[in-house]
Formats: structure tokens, C-alpha cells, sequence
């Protein structure tokens, strides 16, 4: 990947602020004074405590909830506008997966609702599941797939109509701590095989977020501020040997320690 500052940025978020009403009618500051620049190739963590807002400034960058206030762009475009050119794709906490489609039926959802031939369509889904390696799944359902499996369905359904944004909400937190390895060092070969592609996740976990980042972004507690942002320089690609590194333990160690920081 090339140096941040080579790049152009992506997201630009400037003094970004939301607050919610409670059903009691108190004012809830959700997240106060973000100013984030991301840049296209990156791959950023967010990560903090529970409520500290990690999912809901991901659905403010997706335009699934409207900000407050305060300035959010997305290529140039207000996050409405880039939801409604598809500029991203949105991976969720479950697979969120049909039942009654087929994988690749599953894959080529979207590109049925942007009315692609069917000849592309085709196409396409045989493209990403061969990326994600799930091209001798293409006629299964759902419900016989693993998790891990269905979680690499969901990103091939996300990539399908070539998204130069990934947004990705906690998908590997529900999965056992060796097949989240495993989607850990996939995740990266996808966004390796796609090198403009800029990634957006959010997790708990820190080995997780140190392992796959290029900059973590450590957030307080509620309202949801960016307290510190740590960059990652680990060498890549990344594998067994980078989890055995001493520069991978002083980076878990450094985020653990800023997160002990904000929860004080």
C-alpha cells in the first residue's frame, strides 16, 4: 500500500456529532467532534469500549442514520449521494444470508437490484466466489454452510458490483477464535487482490484490529470520541510469523494500554 500521505483521501469527517433522543426525552450524545481522514487503500480498525460508538459512526458513513451535525464525505459526495451511487459495501455483524437462495443466488442480490444482465451477473458472483474460495458452494444454501462460510458469502455479495469502500461491522465476532484467524488472513488477501479498495471495521478485538490495520482508531466512551489513533507499520503481507513478532505484542500492548487510558 502506498504512504497515506501519497494517497487521496476517501472519507473526510470533520466536527461530526450525534445525539439521540431517549424514549424518556433526554438528549443521548452518542458521538462528539470527530475529525477522521481516511485514505483510499487503508484498512482502519475502530475499536473501544461498548457504547462508545464504533457501529453507529460506520452506519453515519453508510447514510443508514443521519448526523447531528457536522461535515461527512465520501469521494467527494455526501454520504447520501454515495449511498445512492454504491460507492460501499456493507458487511454486517450476521451473514444476514436468504435462506431460500443459492450462494451465488445470495451473491448476485445486489446486482439484481442494479439491474445487471444476467450474463454479468454471472459473471460477477463466479468472480467473487472464487475469491472468497467458495466456487464449489455456488449452489448450496445458507443453512449448509459453516459461519465462517456464510460470513465470506456476505463478503463476496458486498464486493459484487466492485465497491472501492468496505464497510464492516464486528463480522467475525460471534465466530471461534480459529476460524476468525483464518477470515482474518482471507479479509487480507481480498483487500491485497483489490489494492484501491479501502477498508472501514469495527471490532473488540485488539489483536484482531492491530493484525489487520493500518492505523487503529481508539475511541473513549460515551459520547464517542477519537482519543488516539496508533499506526500500525508491521511489515506485509502479514501471517503465523507476524502474530509471533515483538512489534505485534508492543502494538497490542500500546492499544490495550490507551484503551485502560479512556476507560479512566
Amino acid at each position: 500500500m502506498a504512504a497515506v500521505q501519497d494517497t487521496k483521501v476517501i472519507i473526510s469527517i470533520k466536527s461530526l456529532n450525534k445525539e439521540y433522543v431517549s424514549s424518556d426525552g433526554k438528549v443521548v450524545r452518542a458521538l462528539q467532534n470527530i475529525n477522521l481522514d481516511i485514505h483510499e487503500g487503508e484498512f482502519i480498525s475502530l475499536i473501544g469500549p461498548s457504547g462508545c460508538g464504533k457501529s453507529t459512526l460506520l452506519r453515519l458513513i453508510a447514510d443508514l442514520i443521519p448526523p447531528t451535525n457536522g461535515q461527512l464525505t465520501i469521494n467527494g459526495h455526501s454520504a447520501h449521494e454515495a449511498r445512492e451511487n454504491r460507492e460501499y459495501g456493507f458487511v454486517f455483524q450476521s451473514a444476514t444470508l436468504y435462506d431460500w437462495r443459492t450462494v451465488i443466488k445470495n451473491v448476485q442480490l445486489p446486482l439484481e437490484v442494479m439491474r445487471y444482465s444476467r450474463k454479468e451477473r454471472d459473471k460477477r458472483a463466479h468472480e467473487m466466489l472464487k475469491l472468497v474460495e467458495l466456487t464449489d458452494f455456488a449452489d448450496h444454501f445458507p443453512w449448509q454452510l459453516s459461519g465462517g462460510m456464510q460470513q465470506r458469502v456476505s463478503i463476496a455479495r458486498a464486493l459484487a458490483f466492485e465497491p472501492n469502500l468496505l464497510l464492516m461491522d464486528e463480522p467475525f465476532g460471534a465466530l471461534d477464535e480459529m476460524t476468525r484467524e483464518r477470515l482474518n488472513n482471507e479479509l487480507l488477501e481480498i483487500w491485497a487482490k483489490i489494492p484501491s479498495m479501502t477498508v472501514i471495521f469495527v471490532t473488540h478485538n485488539i489483536s484482531e484490529a492491530v493484525y489487520l490495520s493500518s492505523r487503529v482508531v481508539v475511541m473513549s466512551p460515551r459520547p464517542g470520541r477519537i482519543s488516539e489513533i496508533v499506526n500500525i507499520d508491521l511489515p506485509r503481507p502479514r501471517g503465523p510469523e507476524t502474530l509471533d513478532s515483538d512489534q505485534y505484542f508492543h502494538l497490542i500492548s500500546q492499544v490495550r494500554h490507551l484503551l485502560r487510558e479512556v476507560h479512566d
